[in-house]
């Protein structure tokens, strides 16, 4: 289910510094902004300048988005780091580097709004690392996960060690970098990679159904939800508890909470049903 014709609104100019991000192109789709990853001869890999402005899109992110979706112009997502901007780089020069990598995936995953990211073709090395600092993944038949970094004589920098193996667990992270195995779309989803599973094609129009949806909660809700599990998850249990604690009190205090409760006890919001 894509969007009404009439929010859709494909590559409209943005305000301020959205303005002019050549290697992007940004879609309004009511409250969701699409952006798509925009260097398809070089299966999107990710430059330094790329890298930027997919940093400056979700630090600048307007106010009136809700939700973003991130996808990729071509055949691929993301085949990963642009190996022609690595070889001159000193030991510092590439710590900086790893470093501007995670300030951008950062600000993906710790960002204002929930994140959907469309995976179609190669999803490797750095780009499987930019897919997992998004909150959901749907994933295309033609979908393959891939981390060569072992086989190319370097090591994830982009926040794989913690975001990836967090997913797939460190012994298959491990196994992929240091056999340069893959994994297709079917094993991706068994491992936990993707949420969604979706033919050639649908990927981003699942995306946006779910962006749809997401959009409609309360954005109180979708903040927490996005922000304080992932950080309750690095706790000791008694201290993550006690954050629980604090942001369901914070989030079943604001009116549009109270709105949603008072919606389900005079029976106009749907129950939980079984899925059909």
């Amino acid at each position: 289910m894509s969007a009404p014709a009439s929010t859709f609104r494909p590559y409209a100019p943005l305000p301020g510094p959205l303005a002019h991000l050549p290697l992007l192109r940004l879609e309004e789709c009511g409250p969701v902004l699409h952006v798509r990853l925009n260097r398809p001869a070089k299966r999107n890999s990710i430059s330094d300048e790329l890298l930027a402005q997919v940093q400056t899109v979700f630090v600048n992110l307007p106010a009136s988005f809700r939700v973003a979706v991130v996808s990729g112009e071509g055949d691929h997502f993301c085949a990963g780091l642009d190996l022609s901007e690595v070889l001159e780089r000193s030991t510092f020069e590439g710590i900086a580097h790893s470093r501007m990598w995670h300030a951008c995936f950062d600000q993906i995953q710790y960002g204002p709004v929930p994140v959907i990211a469309v995976l179609h073709g190669a999803v490797v090395g750095g780009g499987l690392e930019l897919a997992s600092s998004a909150h959901l993944r749907v994933a295309e038949d033609s979908t393959f996960y891939g981390l060569p970094e072992g086989t190319r004589g370097i090591f994830v920098g982009g926040g794989g060690s913690v975001r990836v193996s967090r997913l797939i667990g460190a012994a298959r992270m491990t196994d992929m970098m240091l056999t340069g195995r893959v994994f297709d779309a079917d094993e991706g989803q068994a491992l936990g990679i993707s949420n969604y599973r979706v033919a050639d094609g649908q990927g981003v129009a699942k995306a946006l159904a779910l962006a749809e949806k997401i959009a409609a909660n309360a954005p109180l809700s979708n903040y927490a939800i996005t922000q304080a599990l992932p950080r309750i998850a690095d706790l000791p249990s008694e201290k993550g508890l006690f954050v629980e604690s604090l942001m369901a009190a914070i989030a079943e205090s604001d009116e549009a909470a109270k709105e949603r409760v008072r919606a389900f006890l005079e029976k106009r919001a749907a129950k939980v049903s079984r899925p059909t």
